[in-house]
């Protein structure tokens, strides 16, 4: 007999207090890991502008940018953010300006980058009642204003993948009634793996959502079925996180750097696999973390993570997260030891510049011990 692999845990329907009940044990899930193209660059028009700073200096050199904010502007007070949040360009660089057709005196400058969004899919809104745009670079240094911008705003695009389907399911009583007449037919649920031992390997952000449109007897027979959901917009997971989690379906990794061959998304996914895992201190101080395969700020945390917290261990994914693990709570608290073999490896690959993985300031070595050495952490580099 053919064992379930996965277990989706949520809510059906629209419930006013959404819980995590238990909805199904399913033997596959087809449309759950799938590798996307990437992401296409944007063009972006700022409309009627007067350009300052960088944004200036580039106009003619058609330069890289980085980072770029645009907020409202203060009624009145032409150049200073408003009361929305604003949006971000990621990754921006000018392809040309021209003379503004619909702002005499001023000029449409065009951009090519990445509006900053969570999830491919998301839609972008635009604001009521928007007036004019007040532009900034990272730093916060004012970059000018335009009366308004194309290519930014726009609705929530399709799902990558538009359906998915739950193979040889057995579901749950509260997924059943979704197939009663009348009932909404709709599902929110995480995603975990089954270990061997039956225990579920959680997952941060695996999830199957939309509406349930069909169930058919499986041909895995035993009262099995086949579900298929008409998905909501939201990316896959990679497939190569279906391989991490095979990993850790035998029991919690007890072998250090098994995430060390895989590249910076998959490190990511690894960390985040132990985060959604983490059970505790298993190591004893100093801690000793094996740098060898730190050639990039998630390979850091991957590191760091085993370190404190043995095989599979997590200490953090993100610099938010690090300084919250620094805190306490996580497995070690300072002041303690941290041993960090062959840092060379890092010393050669964390340094300064603009990492475009992660879009933003590069995390380096000098930033890490500073955090480190702030929270009361002995670094011995060797």
């Amino acid at each position: 007999m053919t064992l379930p692999r996965w277990s989706l845990a949520g809510h059906t329907g629209s419930p006013e207090e959404p819980g995590e009940d238990p909805l199904a044990v399913c033997i596959d899930i087809d449309g759950l890991f799938a590798d996307l193209p990437p992401r296409p660059r944007e063009h972006v028009t700022l409309l009627g502008c007067e350009p300052a700073g960088a944004l200036a200096e580039a106009l003619d050199t058609r330069a890289w940018l980085g980072t770029m904010w645009l907020g409202t502007m203060w009624s009145g007070d032409a150049g200073e953010p408003g009361g929305w949040a604003g949006e971000q360009l990621l990754d921006t660089t000018v392809l040309g300006h021209r003379p503004s057709a619909g702002s005499p005196g001023r000029v449409d400058v065009d951009l090519e980058g990445l509006v900053s969004v969570y999830d491919r899919t998301d839609g972008v809104d635009r604001p009521d009642g928007l007036t004019g745009l007040a532009l900034q670079g990272p730093d916060g240094g004012p970059w000018g204003t335009c009366a308004d911008v194309t290519g930014v705003f726009r609705e929530r695009a399709a799902p990558p993948i538009p359906r998915v389907t739950l193979i040889g399911c057995r579901l749950e009583p509260v997924f059943q009634q979704l197939f009663n007449p009348g009932e909404p037919r709709r599902i929110v649920a995480g995603v975990g793996a089954i270990a061997a031992d039956g225990a579920v390997v959680r997952m941060i952000d695996s999830w199957v959502t939309g509406t349930v449109v069909a169930s058919v007897p499986s041909a895995y027979g035993d009262g099995l079925v086949d579900v298929t959901v008409d998905s909501d917009s939201r990316e896959p997971s990679p497939t190569g996180l279906r391989d991490i989690v095979d990993i850790w379906r035998a029991g919690r990794p007890t072998e250090r750097n098994l995430w060390a061959g895989y590249d910076r998304a998959l490190r990511d996914e690894w960390a985040g696999v132990a985060l959604a895992n983490h059970a505790g201190s298993t190591s004893a101080e100093p801690f000793d973390l094996d740098g060898r395969f730190v050639t990039d700020v998630e390979g850091f945390y991957c590191a760091l993570g085993e370190a404190v917290n043995g095989p599979g261990g997590y200490f953090g994914w993100n610099l938010d997260a690090l300084e919250d693990c620094l805190r306490g709570g996580w497995g070690a608290r300072p002041p303690f030891r941290l041993r960090w073999h062959d840092s060379a490896v890092a010393r050669e690959h964390l340094v300064a510049g603009y990492d475009r993985h992660r879009h933003g300031p590069a995390v380096t070595l000098g930033y890490l011990l500073g955090m480190f050495a702030e929270h009361g952490v002995d670094v011995d580099l060797r």
